[in-house]
């Protein structure tokens, strides 16, 4: 019966939580953040257009590059223009990255130029192929598949994901932009961000509160980690794309150092809160098995879990990261460039630092949320001496 009314008490919370995100979600969302130009939406109109017919005789192809344009004709199928048919240019200017090729039957999205009046299109800008709905399908199959596998738990993640994507969106970018310190912003905004998604996911228990202090000195630990590699390598924080030609922009008031560090505990926090409820919640499950167990044994056993998760976990944060710079590797091997070259290189110096420094504040989460189990699951009462060594192997062979 005790069961019942706490998982009714658990549930009751739980609804709590999520009402209280799902408000403070939508109030962010209501909030202008002052950055976006409110005086282009009566000039033009965004709409989709399927490409009807492509024009490719004024594009030459060199090898694996395109130049040139190609002349379309649109069929507009959203919007008060739908069923209109447009002639537009699509500049290739031989960069992959930036260019993109049409085929007739490709679907794009179109920013139309408007007459003075409102009333005719002056011109047809094709910006890139339209991908919004390919990206709803595949957020909504996410969904999905998270709630049939998760149930409740899976559906309050749903919840946490959202609030995080408003928050970076509506808080975090635009202070950036306003010129806070990105350090401390982020620093914030992270520790917000960790409360919300542990206590959502793992309640308002001790498995919660632990996981809560465990992730945050954490991260402390990786900020403070962050600002000492980053001065020591002297980095300059304009390795990231978009950054630097964005302070040519009327940005150049940005702090791209402390924004780099930011990027370092901002990318691994997640890492962070990851390991320091699997550790938490591995010593709720202990503590719930073996209720006598002393405090060392279950700070022991927090450990034992730790450096279980700790050796897959710091490789899987490599993997990540190296996503993200396979292709300057690639163009460093292929051109046979020195390894003393590369490592002195500004590129490869951020990376690294990224890379370790991140991985270096997972590794310490491991203590900090076993110390921090040991002191708030175990009541400080006396403990009677007891036969501590089989309750810790029991324990550890449970979460093993």
């Amino acid at each position: 019966m005790m069961q019942v009314v706490d998982k009714r008490d658990s549930r009751r919370q739980d609804l709590l939580l999520i009402v209280v995100s799902i408000v403070l979600g939508a109030g962010l969302l209501c909030i202008p953040t002052g950055l976006t130009d409110s005086g282009t939406s009566h000039k033009s109109a965004r709409t989709v257009a399927t490409i009807l017919e492509v024009d490719n005789s004024l594009v030459k192809i060199i090898g694996p590059v395109a130049e040139g344009a190609q002349q379309l004709v649109i069929g507009i199928t959203r919007g008060p223009f739908e069923g209109e048919v447009l002639e537009s240019t699509n500049v290739l200017i031989g960069k992959k990255e930036l260019d993109k090729f049409f085929k007739p039957g490709d679907r794009a999205f179109v920013v139309l130029d408007l007459t003075s009046d409102h009333s005719q299109v002056a011109y047809a800008n094709i910006i890139d192929h339209y991908r919004t709905d390919k990206t709803i399908f595949l957020v909504l199959v996410f969904f999905l598949s998270l709630i049939a596998v998760s149930g409740w738990i899976g559906l309050k993640a749903i919840v946490s994901f959202i609030f995080t994507g408003i928050i970076i969106v509506k808080v975090l970018l635009p202070a950036f932009l306003w010129g806070v310190s990105p350090v401390l912003v982020a620093f914030g905004v992270v520790t917000i961000l960790t409360a919300v998604i542990i206590f959502l996911v793992g309640g308002l228990s001790s498995k919660g509160l632990v996981a809560f202090l465990g992730s945050f000195a954490g991260v402390l630990t990786t900020m403070l980690l962050a600002i000492m590699f980053t001065h020591w390598f002297q980095l300059n924080g304009a390795t990231s794309p978009f950054l630097e030609s964005l302070t040519y922009s009327g940005f150049g008031h940005l702090d791209l150092v402390n924004m780099f560090i930011a990027g370092i505990f901002i990318a691994s926090s997640g890492a962070v809160m990851d390991l320091a409820m699997d550790i938490s919640a591995a010593m709720f499950e202990i503590r719930e098995k073996y209720p006598g167990i002393p405090r060392t044994e279950l700070f022991r056993s927090g450990l034992t879990v730790g450096r279980h998760a700790v050796g897959t976990m710091t490789t899987t944060l490599l993997l990540a990261y190296s996503g993200g710079y396979m292709g300057m590797l690639l163009t460093f091997i292929a051109r046979g460039v020195p390894m003393e070259n590369v490592l002195n290189m500004v590129y490869v110096s951020s990376e690294l630092v990224h890379t370790l420094v991140g991985s270096f504040g997972l590794v310490l989460v491991a203590p900090f949320t076993a110390m921090a189990g040991s002191l708030v699951m175990v009541p400080f009462e006396p403990q009677e001496e007891a036969a501590t060594t089989p309750v810790a192997t029991q324990a550890a062979d449970l979460v093993t």
